[in-house]
């Protein structure tokens, strides 16, 4: 299969390496609006540089879209016009009114899509997913979430993410969906600027806890800060009547006990998200070439992507209004 790459900045990169070691693809076309970072990510692992992004398309058997937000919705919809297998990192689009048109465009497309929340590849992920669904946990009674990046992007990055929620809180709010196979009914949120007063300059937060309520499921809270001076740290301890478990702990978390004569963690820690998840990406990217040849169906659609940004904008909403926010308030 000959897959075309769309971006090659940071995850691009990451994308190129594991793309070309990925079993089903042989031979990957990178490109990106930057033709000389295109041309260093091809050299590095062995692809061919297109010329242009509509150029590796139309060279393309499918596509991986690794590109600034931004110009997701317009890749997608040249990707899928085209009828080619379309993997895209999250989110779709900018926002959510962009993000729902663009879910219907692809489901009447009919091109194979799959949405990039790779948490859903991660192996302690997976293990929570085949617990709570088999039954070995029983009734889930509670679920707590952590998400805590090691240090704050730079200005340029923070001022277009669209708030922690949206940016980083909604791997979260995506995985408690998938985990739990419950859907999010309510949301109160709470937050604030701590230590970092660039995110006040955009009406965002660098610290935030949030309550969710779900359907007939868990009662769940998480935590969310943009500094943990140990390293990256992201959790999930999910407790039943039958069995209570968690993501994220080990000898890589950086949290550091002080219970007398607990040692501190073996490390070293995880130090960003490229770190603790390349191998839940490698594994995204074996479930997409099934996906491309028709062996397996999406693992991860469009309409997941709107789900847990819906969840997203009721955890803003309740933010800046300082009250619960029910989901049926948020379109979708």
């Amino acid at each position: 299969m000959r897959v075309a790459l769309l971006g090659a900045g940071r995850i691009g990169r990451l994308h190129a390496r594991l793309l070309t070691s990925t079993p089903g693809i042989d031979s990957l076309l990178v490109a990106d609006v930057d033709a000389a970072r295109a041309a260093e990510v091809a050299k590095e692992v062995g692809a061919t540089v297109a010329p242009s992004m509509d150029a590796a398309l139309d060279g393309a058997e499918a596509v991986v879209i690794a590109a600034a937000t931004g110009a997701h919705a317009e890749l997608i919809r040249a990707s899928i016009g085209r009828g080619l297998p379309t993997f895209c990192e999250k989110p779709l689009a900018g926002n959510l009114e962009e993000t729902i048109a663009l879910a219907g465009d692809i489901e009447r497309s009919g091109a194979a899509f799959q949405l990039g929340f790779q948490r859903r590849f991660d192996p302690a992920y997976r293990e929570v997913y085949r617990l709570v669904h088999s039954g070995e946990l029983g009734t889930l009674y509670a679920v707590r979430l952590a998400g805590h990046d090691p240090e704050p992007a730079h200005e340029a990055y923070i001022a277009q993410s669209g708030g922690i929620f949206r940016d980083f809180s909604i791997h979260d709010f995506d995985v408690l969906r998938w985990m739990t196979g419950c859907e999010v009914e309510e949301v109160y949120a709470d937050g604030g600027v701590r230590q970092f007063p660039v995110f006040a300059k955009y009406l965002d937060v660098d610290t935030a806890v949030v309550t969710l309520r779900l359907a007939d499921g868990p009662f769940t809270v998480m935590t969310v800060t943009r500094h943990d001076p140990l390293g990256y740290d992201i959790r999930a301890e999910i407790f039943g009547s039958r069995d209570s478990v968690s993501v994220g702990l080990g000898p890589q978390t950086p949290l550091r006990s002080v219970e007398p004569g607990v040692p501190p963690p073996a490390g070293p820690a995880w130090k960003d998200f490229l770190m603790r998840f390349e191998s839940a990406y490698a594994a995204e990217f074996v479930a997409f070439v099934a996906m491309a040849r028709g062996e397996a169906i999406s693992p991860c659609t469009a309409r997941d992507g709107v789900a847990a940004l819906r969840v997203a904008e009721a955890a803003d909403r309740a933010l800046h209004e300082h009250r619960v926010v029910r989901l049926a308030e948020i379109p979708g």
